[in-house]
């Protein structure tokens, strides 16, 4: 399937996550509605270096990235109703209780840290680096879920936002100055809100 280029305009790598499926310009595309779709929506997030992808790709038994984009999607609805549940207000401790699921991802996690060349003009010469393992398709959902765990422990839900573009089903963080944003894309979605209103303006005048 071809597919435009994923959209990154959430100001958070775990809302961009629940925009891999949306409806930009009243056209719905899920972005990873199978494997090959995971594997390039992985790269673009920059979620998880190419080299990796490519060799995990080649060498993936039939069917499996497929089976792990399914895990993904699953993944993904889950924590669309845990977001909805709570945004617009502040997250409280009690919601603790129904992280259980992305808990158990982060469980599975395999890094370690390693010693790298460093920039000399940024800091020392070496650097202390966290590696991860990718063993198997299915550790490709553990970027994922770091980045949803970031977003659940770092952002405030009050400032979490549903795009108000007609039939736009995009979510973003507002992190403007007056919390005043009101859409995904303001080229797009609210460009169209403008036309629209013009047209309005017009005919009440008529």
């Amino acid at each position: 399937m071809d597919r435009p280029p994923a959209m990154f305009i959430a100001d958070s790598l775990g809302l961009d996550f629940l925009n891999s499926v949306a409806t930009p310009v009243d056209t719905p595309v899920d972005w990873i509605d199978d494997g090959d779709g995971l594997i390039d929506w992985l790269e673009q997030a920059k979620l998880v270096p190419a080299d990796e992808l490519h060799a995990l790709k080649a060498r993936a038994a039939p069917g499996e990235l497929d089976e792990v984009a399914d895990r993904a999607r699953a993944l993904r609805e889950w924590f669309r109703g845990f977001v909805l549940e709570h945004a617009g207000r502040p997250l409280t401790a009690d919601a603790l209780r129904e992280l259980g699921p992305l808990n158990g991802l982060l469980e599975r996690e395999e890094s370690f840290r390693q010693i790298e060349p460093g920039h000399g003009d940024v800091g020392g010469v070496l650097k202390l680096q966290t590696k991860r393992r990718w063993r198997s398709a299915e550790s490709l959902l553990l970027p994922v879920g770091e980045a949803l765990a970031t977003f659940v422990c770092d952002e405030d839900f009050s400032d979490v936002k549903a795009c108000e573009g007609h039939n736009c089903t995009m979510l973003f963080a507002d992190h403007t100055r007056r919390r005043a944003r009101r859409w995904c894309i303001m080229a797009v979605c609210g460009n169209r809100a403008k036309q629209a209103a013009h047209r309005n303006r017009l005919k009440s005048r008529q």
